[in-house]
This record gives C-alpha cells, structure tokens and sequence, in this order.
C-alpha cells in the first residue's frame, strides 16, 4: 500500500536536509547565474500571497538554473530606510530602527517558508553602516567629480509626509507613497547631475533583454528631442526670451509665447495694469505639482501686458504666462503656434489669440480652422521665403539656417530632469558633507565613513523643510576636515532609492569592509543575469540602478555599465474584482494558514498556475485545493510505479521526451501557468499508463526531475523513494531528444466532401498511395458516387471529393 502523502512531515524533513546538505555548493567549476529579485522594504504588513508570487518565480528560474549544472547566486536582503519604514514607525509609535528590525525578522520568517534557495550569508540591510558607508562613500565620490551639487528650487512637496519629492515620485498630482496632493516649496536641495548621463542611458537600452514596455516608458521619461533655441527680443526692452522649440519651420506662425510662472522674467514682464493679476497666478501656480499642471484639462493663463519680437517675421508677440508650460524643461518658455499645436489651439481659442496657417497639406489655406494640424509634412504658406518648402525637410533644416542668421541654435533637449536626492527627514543615510563659511561645502573623507545616523528620541518630520536632525547642536556642529573652522553637517538625509540604487553589487562581497565590491568577485560574478520585480519600477529604480552602474563603471569599481541582461515583470495577485490586496481594504491573503492547510509546494505551484505571471491575477482560495489534489496523485502515481520494475517501452520514451520538451519550452518562454496545466496532462497520462501496464523508472525519475523547481519537498522525497541518495538538485534536467519524440503511428480523420467520415492509423513514413487505399478500405459504402479529387495532406488529412 502507498505511503500516505504528507506535506508537513514531508517538507520538515526536506528543510533539515537542506540545511545539513545545502544543495547550492560553488566548487569553483561551475559557471555563475545570478538571479536577483527586487529586494523589499520591511512593511510591518508582513508578507501576502501577492508577495509570494515575484518569489516563487525567481526561486523556480534559480532551481532551474541549478539543474542545469549553474552555481547560483540567489540572494535576499532589506530596503529598509526611507519614508515607507519611518512612516509605519510614526504611526505604530516606535523608534524605525526598533520597527524595521521586527518586521524584517518577521518577513524573513515568511520568506523562509517559501522554502526559496536563498544564500542568506550574501544579506544586505541599507541600515547597516557597514553598507549605508559605501552608499555614503558613492555620493561624495560624485560629488567629486561633479555630478552632485546644491541648488535651491521649487520641489514637490507632500505635506503630509512633510517632505520633498523627486517628479517621479509624484503620481497625477499626489504623493506616490501617502496620496496626498502635493505642492510646491523653495528649498536648497541636493541634486543629482544624472542628465549627464542622459544619451547613455538611452542608447543604452539597445543593450538589454528586456520587456519593451519598460524600454519605452523609459525612452518617454529620458525623452530626447531635436530642436532650437530660438531668441524672441522684449519690446522696448534689453531682455531676450529664449524659448525651445521642436518646430522650428513653423516660426512664422509664432503668435503668441508663453513663460512658466517660475520664469526669471515672468514677474517684471507684467504691465501696471496686469500686475495684480500676473502676481496672484504666479503665487497660484507654485501651489500644485509639475504632474498635476500637465494633465489635459482646461488650460488657464494670464497676459502680461508685455510684447516679444519675433526675429523671423518681426510680428508683435504677445508675453502670456500659464501653468502648462514648466520651468526646468527647455528654458522655461515657449513660442506658440496655434494652427499647428493641439494645446496652443486650444489656449488661443480660449483668449482669442489670432491663428496663422503656415504649412498646408495640399498648398492650400484652410478658413476658420477647427482644429490644428499637427503633421510635420505638407507646404509652407505665409512663411515668406519659406513658402513652398516640404515642412518634414524644413523641420531638420531649419535649426542650421536659425543658427547661421543669428537668431538661436540647433538643440538637443531632454525631459529628463536632475535627481532631487535630498529628504527632510531622519530615517535615511545622513548625506556626508560638512558646511564651512570658509571653503563651502566639503566632503567628510572618506576613510571616516560611515558618518553615522545619530540615535535620536524626536524622529518625525519636523514641517519647516529642516530635518529632524538639524535639532541636534552636537552632531550637526563639527570642524571642517578643510580647514578646521567650525562648520555645520547637512542635516538633510538620501532618498530610499540611495541604497537600492546599488545593493545587488554588494550582495556578491557584502562582508567586505575595504571595497564596495572587490573587483575579483565583481568581475567573476556580476552583473545580474536575470531580475525579477514588478512593473512598478519601471522608471524610478531601474533608471537610478543604470545610472549608478554607469558612474561605478567609469570610476573603475566595476567594468561593466548596465546591472541587468534580462528582466522579468510579474503582474500583481489582487483581491476580489481586481482590488490590490492591502491591510486598509481588508482584503490581504496571508500564506501562512495556506501554507499551513495545503503545504509550501501546493501554495508554490498554485501561485503560477492562477494566471500568465506577466498579467494580473485575481486570487481564489478554491484553486488551492486542486493543485495539491494534483500533488496527491503525482504522488501516489509514482509510488505505484517505482518497485513494479516495468520495461520502457517506445510509448514511454515517446511520452518522456514530450514531456521534456514541452516543460522546458514552457518555462523558456515564462508560461508558467501552462507549465503547471502542462504538469497535469502528463500525470493523467502517466496514470493512464499505470493501469496499462505501468511506468519505467527512467520515465518516473525525468517526470520527478521537471517537477523539482516547482514543488522541491515532493520532489526530494520522491527522487529519495526512487533509491537516490543523493538530492534531486544534483541531477541534471532532462533534454529532449527530438528524434525520440517523433511518432511511428499516426491518427488521421478521412473526410468525404469535406465531412469526416472515418479515423484510420497509418505508419508515419506511410506513402500516399498506401495512405489512400487504407481511407478507401475505412470508408467503405460511405464512399458512394464518382471520386473527382483525393487529397493528401501528408500526416494530417485524407479528403476525397465525390459526386
């Protein structure tokens, strides 16, 4: 009788195994694979079955990796700074070192009943000092060499984290973290000079195997465009307004300008007449976001009373200010040209601005436009000596000719903004510069990193864009390492994004306290050969991770320049009606009960099988129950088998090569809920063979082998009843063998008139005369009247057309 099948005895045993004998051993032969997953901040939610998914997928892409002869590196670490940890330790009352340590002891427990091939000796946490020094050590080496430097500005501020935002943190107006609407605030911030790395970071993406939406969200974030500065003199004034344009063949129909609110020139510009009003907008637009004054709605704006020159035409400008136009891309200005813009129409019909037509799509002038037209391809009209150009050749022409009448030059410009890296807040990296009215602002040397965050009672954000730590006199008051003049720490903390921009280098040679990453094992083991995470991260952590690799490459930390070859996006597992799973919406699926009820390998197995992994899934409990009612017969159907000492047979062959090929297709090409249906049908053949006859050993041991990163318990004990003494993770993944798979007999329909009539076996390299003779012979008296057409597609029909 068949032993009993027994998750939790079953998976107990494997975990003490695994422990004793760890079957992720570098002998130094193997080649490396590194598989990553996005590591987590430690929420004091603990873990859901959502979580679980973006896990189950890497650790079965790593035990695949490991079959295939690979040592892996398949680590686990913490994101545990920033606003998500001190905001939960705000609510909860508690110090965030106190909180992030529990919850991170918490989820690690979680993470552990995955039963994942973690090699936890690799663990990262961003609030070590002996990481958070090399995160430290990073910015004052950019500082010098220039690419982080303090600037005082308008910021996205979220008043209720009280605290700056960068643009990509900001989400249709609100706080990406809290959902409060933000607002704008002047302070002194430190910036990242990432547009330096602007052209790389887009030529670049050529590079990666990765899912093009992220390459194209990341193009449109970078956004390069071909255009010219044009410069529009003030009427009766010295100022020139420098303004952007991607159209320049369009000039001539400049009717209008508009300046952001923020301009240097947009305050003095206002008329006596129109001050009250430019004042009132300009204080009204550094109320709201950058994301929320560029959503598509009614555009407002304000005249200044003021006048430009057109340089082309010599055409009297009128000087508007509006909130659609920003001040950090391009100059901060624009020409507007109604007839050809869809916004630009649009404000000039709302204030009655006049409209001129300059690039016809048969030559001819339209009459009262309706709406823009908006193609760079058609003849120029009222453009002067411009008239009867082709406007798509004037488009790339006329930067140049701009450029050689003196008026401007051919630019290229990029929506990609510099980095805001500061925060006013206390649980982050304190930033390593020291204050000094004498030599400015000075690094702290390096060999006295980590500057280390102070232990402090007060913790929440203070409101007035001063951190927390600007209260305490006897950290922010030292000497500078200059000149030993008294001078003041910056007080402002990095961003959550400082360490995660970088931890998957250090996770290769994280006990090292002399080098970020020794360049031995950096270059033995880096970079990233596979990367796992949502799709959430599109922009902000995987442009920011480029960007580091890219600086670290061309200082000689490393000597490669993109972190990751290959990226997977799994969608998210929702709640009821495609709800996101949150504690808020009480709707959170936890996997311990699961786990508990059905065992880690059923929860592991249904986590895929509940959808494609690219695509969101909505979860239900009841399909559990079937995945681990599979388990149950995979289970007894083996141990029917395994003593029956049962000759392999061509079918069995057959069938074991199929099963290999179609497997390993399936997981190739990330299907894996097919994997699992695929899992299903080759067990209902296999049990169909046990009553037939039963299964040979070698049939047994592939199917066991397959199913091995999937349920790694069942597998382990089957592998062990089938007589290993050794862990199934030392096999070696079965390959299919194409000659093997093919048939020797083949069923096909034999139709009349297109209508089948009968099914015949025929012998695979059966010949077409054979073949015809045998559906004549199985149709019998169905085949009546004159035969007009036989028709033979080799190996899939016979059709016999009759009258």
């Amino acid at each position: 009788m068949a032993t009993p099948f027994n998750h939790k005895a079953i998976e107990k045993k494997w975990r003490e195994n695994w422990e004793k004998n760890p079957i992720n051993v570098n002998d130094g032969k193997k080649p490396k694979y590194y598989c990553l997953d996005m590591f987590p901040y430690p929420s004091g939610n603990g873990l859901h079955v959502g979580h679980w998914r973006g896990y189950v997928i890497s650790d079965v892409w790593s035990r695949y990796k490991l079959l295939q002869g690979h040592y892996l590196i398949h680590p686990m670490g913490w994101d545990a700074f920033g606003l998500p940890a001190e905001n939960y330790a705000i609510k909860m009352g508690v110090h965030p070192a106190k909180s992030t340590a529990e919850n991170i002891a918490n989820i690690k427990r979680q993470i552990n009943e995955i039963a994942a091939v973690y090699d936890w000796d690799m663990e990262v946490n961003t609030t070590d000092p002996n990481f958070y020094k090399w995160t430290q050590w990073i910015f004052v080496k950019m500082f010098k060499a220039g690419l982080a430097y303090e600037k005082e500005m308008p910021i996205n501020w979220c008043p209720s984290c009280k605290t700056g935002l960068a643009n990509e943190e900001v989400v249709n107006g609100n706080c990406e973290r809290c959902g409060s609407p933000v607002t704008k605030k002047n302070l002194k911030q430190w910036m990242l000079r990432i547009t330096k790395y602007a052209d790389r970071l887009l030529n670049d993406l050529d590079k990666l195997d990765w899912p093009e939406k992220v390459k194209k969200m990341q193009t449109e974030w970078i956004g390069k465009s071909y255009g010219a500065e044009v410069e529009f003199p003030v009427d009766d004034r010295d100022d020139k307004i420098v303004v952007y344009t991607t159209r320049p063949d369009t000039l001539h129909g400049a009717t209008f300008m508009v300046l952001s609110p923020e301009h240097a020139l947009a305050a003095s510009l206002a008329t006596p007449e129109n001050k009250e009003a430019v004042e009132k907008y300009i204080f009204e637009a550094s109320m709201k976001s950058n994301v929320d004054r560029l959503q598509d709605k009614e555009k407002t704006g304000v005249f200044t009373g003021s006048y430009a020159i057109n340089p082309l035409n010599g055409a009297k400008t009128p000087i508007w200010l509006s909130d659609y136009v920003l001040a950090d891309y391009g100059t901060g200005a624009i020409m507007c040209v109604p007839a050809h813009d869809d916004r630009d129409f649009e404000f000039a019909k709302k204030f009655d601005l006049p409209i001129v037509q300059v690039i016809a799509k048969d030559g001819k002038e339209i009459e009262n436009m309706t709406e823009a037209y908006t193609e760079a391809s058609g003849t120029m009209i009222n453009s002067g000596e411009w008239n009867g150009m082709e406007s798509s050749v004037l488009k790339k022409e006329a930067p140049h000719m701009i450029e050689k009448m003196g008026m401007g030059k051919a630019t290229v410009n990029y929506k990609l903004r510099d980095w805001v890296f500061s925060r006013q807040r206390y649980w982050g990296e304190p930033i390593p510069i020291v204050h000094c009215p004498k030599c400015g602002c000075v690094p702290v040397p390096e060999e006295e990193l980590p500057l280390l965050l102070p232990e402090v009672e007060s913790y929440q954000p203070t409101g007035t864009g001063e951190s927390p730590l600007a209260a305490i006199d006897s950290w922010v008051n030292t000497t500078c390492p200059k000149c030993g003049a008294p001078a003041k720490r910056e007080t402002n903390t990095m961003p959550q994004w400082a360490g995660s921009s970088w931890y998957f280098l250090r996770y290769v040679d994280s006990h090292n306290n002399d080098e970020l990453v020794s360049r031995e094992k950096a270059d033995k083991y880096l970079p990233v050969d596979m990367y796992i995470g949502g799709v959430e991260h599109a922009v902000l952590h995987l442009l920011y991770s480029r960007f580091y690799t890219k600086f670290l490459c061309d200082i000689g930390v490393i000597d490669f320049d993109e972190p990751f070859h290959k990226l997977f996006n799994q969608g998210m597992i929702t709640g009821k009606n495609g709800i996101k799973m949150s504690k808020s919406k009480g709707n959170v699926v936890s996997p311990d009960d699961l786990v508990r009820d059905y065992g880690c390998d059923a929860l592991r197995m249904y986590e895929l099988f509940v959808g494609p992994p690219e695509l969101d899934s909505e979860w239900d409990d009841r399909g559990i129950e079937g995945v681990h009612r599979f388990l149950n017969r995979f289970w007894n159907m083996v141990l029917q088998n395994k003593d029956a000492n049962v000759k392999e047979t061509k079918e069995m062959i057959k069938l074991r090569h199929k099963m290999a090929y179609d497997i390993t297709g399936r997981l190739e090409s990330f299907s894996l809920n097919t994997v699992i249906s695929g899992f299903m049908e080759y067990n209902n053949k296999l049990i169909e063979m046990t009553k037939n006859g039963g299964v040979d050993k070698k049939t047994l041991e592939t199917a066991v082998v397959l199913m091995a990163p999937f349920a790694p318990h069942v597998s382990e004990e089957l592998w062990e009843q089938l007589g290993h003494d050794t862990s199934v993770f030392k096999a070696e993944w079965p390959e299919a063998d194409e000659e093997a798979m093919k048939d020797d007999e083949l069923k096909i329909p034999v139709q009349v008139n297109g209508k089948t009539k009968a099914v015949i076996n025929i012998a695979a390299d059966a010949s077409k005369e054979d073949v015809l003779a045998m559906a004549k012979e199985a149709l019998g008296d169905r085949l009546s009247g004159n035969i007009i057409k036989e028709i033979y597609v080799p190996g899939k029909i016979v059709n016999i057309v009759a009258k």
